[in-house]
């Protein structure tokens, strides 16, 4: 993992300021990927933070503090993968050429209106759950996880086309994946247990796209960024109750 591709998975995942790239290099951008977890690691950081701020005066301030950031630090990105796919999942009838055709449309269409608005209910309402419990700070695990498993996709199910969900199975590391799948284990092992659920979601969420479409496309790898880290967010406030 070379430090000099670290400023691309900044750059590519979040709105944070990042070091300046002097020659752009698409092999380098594929060879960031494994810097995801990291930069997860960071997203889950300030989003845990803006959390523990808001929920000084209620938990359901926390929640919005903590939405607002997400939503803010990731510029929507995720978030506009997953309703891409909603829509076009909508629309395909199971037929990978209709799904690609209706995803590259820019409009958004009303599956994905719908998606938007349960995914961001939904994370207003868990968060506020777990801010109300004071259990704060797994949300960094929560975030490094849901990119890892953008990883182990890419690994495990071939690109659907080209593309971002193309370029990233380029030059992904199987070996450091691992490893880091292995640190991230470790670590929910002290500190939240029943984030090694992650082990169980992404595969699940892999076995869906190589049977609904037999790839992914950089959408699909938002739109399971999107939904493991609602998925986890619900195992820690099922946890937590």
């Amino acid at each position: 993992m070379k430090l000099r591709t670290f400023p691309y998975a900044l750059q590519f995942l979040t709105r944070l300021p990042a070091p300046p790239i002097a020659n752009f290099d698409p092999d380098d951008l594929s060879r960031s990927a494994l810097w995801f977890p990291v930069v997860g690691a960071i997203v889950g950081a300030i989003v845990a933070a803006s959390v523990f701020a808001g929920a000084a005066v209620n938990p359901w301030v926390g929640a919005l503090a903590g939405l607002a950031a997400w939503v803010w630090v990731t510029g929507g990105l995720h978030l506009d993968g997953l309703s891409d796919v909603a829509d076009a999942l909508g629309a395909a009838h199971r037929s990978p050429e209709r799904f690609l055709e209706v995803l590259k449309d820019p409009h958004v269409g009303a599956f994905g209106v719908i998606a938007l608005v349960l995914q961001m209910t939904a994370k207003l309402v868990l968060l506020a759950a777990v801010a109300g419990q004071g259990f704060i700070w797994p949300l960094i695990l929560i975030a490094a996880w849901a990119r890892w498993g953008s990883l182990a996709i890419s690994l495990a199910v071939p690109p659907l086309a080209g593309g971002t969900g193309e370029r990233f199975s380029w030059h992904i590391d199987a070996r450091g994946v691992a490893a880091e799948g292995v640190v991230l284990a470790v670590l929910s092992l002290a500190l939240a247990p029943v984030l090694l659920g992650a082990l169980v979601v992404v595969p699940v969420i892999a076995a869906y796209w190589r049977s609904r479409l037999g790839g992914v496309t950089g959408d699909c790898l938002g739109a399971g960024t999107e939904i493991t880290e609602t998925i986890l967010l619900l195992l820690i406030a099922i946890r937590m109750a």
